[in-house]
């Protein structure tokens, strides 16, 4: 399943190119080498040519397998053709058991067992930020993944300092939850948005 290039307003949500690896690596590593994304952390420009590679080697390797479209995707702005940040799917794998709506009748250890989720991404360069972008590419990859994946729901996960992303999850229409533990640190604030019956 090849995803199209999603259009909002004012993005085009692309598949990245390995013409962008100088755009990508700067607000990706340099810019925002000290952010909380809940990786590794910033990556040298060599490391994020080999992570570009595989990404655009991703998306007819997924396909071909019929598997979601994981894997970032570019945005650019309409009007000037700007790469201006990512956003994606990503496999989530977390402690989902620990959230009220997600724990059923689990127990306490049970509820701590790492289960997979269908997760979106996002990060939008330093200049370009507090704009809506993220906000606009979520909800277009939001009903995307609704529309054309049949998913039950969709979630985002970030820390409890990361008021922004919590803003965006908000605007994006998820319902906002807390891990009653602090760990993971990636994992203390998610965003959930269930499909509409």
């Amino acid at each position: 399943m090849h995803m199209p290039v999603l259009e909002t307003d004012r993005l085009l949500i692309r598949p990245l190119a390995l013409a962008d690896l100088d755009v990508i690596h700067r607000i990706l590593d340099v810019e925002q080498a000290d952010a909380e994304t809940g990786t590794a952390g910033a990556q040298s420009r060599e490391q994020r040519r080999a992570w570009l590679e595989w990404s655009v080697m991703n998306y007819d390797q997924l396909a071909w397998m019929y598997q979601p479209p994981y894997g970032d995707r570019a945005l650019v702005l309409k009007a000037t053709g700007e790469l201006i940040g990512a956003a994606g799917y990503v496999p989530a794998l977390g402690p989902f058991g620990l959230l009220p709506s997600l724990r059923g009748g689990d127990s306490s250890a049970s509820a701590r067992r790492f289960t997979p989720e269908f997760g979106l991404y996002w990060q939008v360069a330093l200049a370009h930020q507090r704009q809506g972008y993220a906000s606009e590419a979520a909800r277009a990859l939001i009903d995307y993944a609704f529309a054309h994946l049949n998913l039950k729901r969709i979630i985002a996960t970030t820390a409890h300092a990361n008021l922004a992303s919590i803003g965006v999850m908000r605007k994006a229409g998820m319902r906002i939850e807390t891990n009653p533990e602090s760990d993971p640190p990636w994992f203390q604030v998610v965003g959930i948005k269930d499909a509409e019956l």
